[in-house]
């Protein structure tokens, strides 16, 4: 299913034994746009700490309750390394996570492996988070969501407003669409854009260019947030703009 960031806030994440936290926010990899964690909120149970949950170790989300489980203890994500998720992430940082977990990396063997598939790997836990080996500088790759919300869309022939909100399909984690919010160009519009449609990103400039032109974006399926995402709207979409749909035809 395809959900918002914005909707995935409103979900929480439970452990084996209790509520963790709410989602805050997202990292994806900007060379794959694959959401790679999970930014919690562990609120009044460990007040002003968030916690790195690598989407890997999610299982199927709750959509009534709206939660994600994760086979983990409340101790063992407390004991977890201390991360600040408000500075880049680095590497060093990642490689401790999942280090301490006992999981397999998705950089390296086992890349990309979820829990209970071939090949993952897990062994119990350190009772306590090995010493945290922060870096200054982040992975170049990994993302926020929250950091790309606001940033410009160019279009090959100019802008065509900014990100308003991400949308990730849950299967496999994917970053599906960026929603555009026109406000400075069409007033009252919002479209969607694919992340395969992107070309290339100015981090500095924070922009975002894809390969479209105004009139194509102009007039594109109109798009309703109350609605979401479907394969109809899906097929409406990559039809007007002449792309191969990513779920094959």
């Amino acid at each position: 299913m395809i959900r918002s960031l914005d909707v995935l806030r409103s979900y929480t994440i439970r452990a084996t034994d209790d509520v963790l936290g709410g989602v805050r926010d997202l990292y994806f990899d900007d060379t794959s746009w694959t959401v790679r964690y999970l930014v919690v909120d562990t609120g009044t149970w460990l007040p002003g700490r968030s916690v790195l949950i690598p989407t890997s170790a999610l299982g199927k989300p709750d959509a009534a309750r709206q939660h994600f489980p994760v086979d983990l203890t409340r101790r063992q994500v407390k004991d977890s390394p201390d991360v600040d998720v408000d500075r880049p992430v680095s590497r060093q940082v990642e490689a401790d996570v999942y280090g301490y977990y006992g999981w397999a990396p998705y950089w390296g063997a086992g890349a990309g492996v979820a829990p209970g598939m071939p090949g993952y790997m897990a062994v119990p836990p350190p009772q306590t988070a090995p010493p945290v080996r922060h870096r200054e500088e982040g992975d170049p790759h990994l993302r926020s969501g929250r950091e790309v919300t606001g940033y410009y869309i160019g279009a090959s022939d100019g802008d065509v407003g900014h990100v308003d909100d991400l949308l990730v399909e849950d299967d496999g984690w994917r970053l599906r669409y960026l929603l555009v919010d026109t406000v400075n160009w069409l007033p009252g519009r919002k479209v969607l854009v694919a992340s395969d449609w992107i070309r290339s990103v100015s981090w500095s400039e924070q922009k975002i260019h894809v390969g479209l032109t105004r009139e194509q974006v102009k007039n594109s399926p109109e798009y309703d947030e109350v609605a979401g995402v479907n394969r109809a709207y899906e097929e409406q979409l990559y039809a007007h703009y002449g792309e191969r749909p990513y779920w094959g035809v």
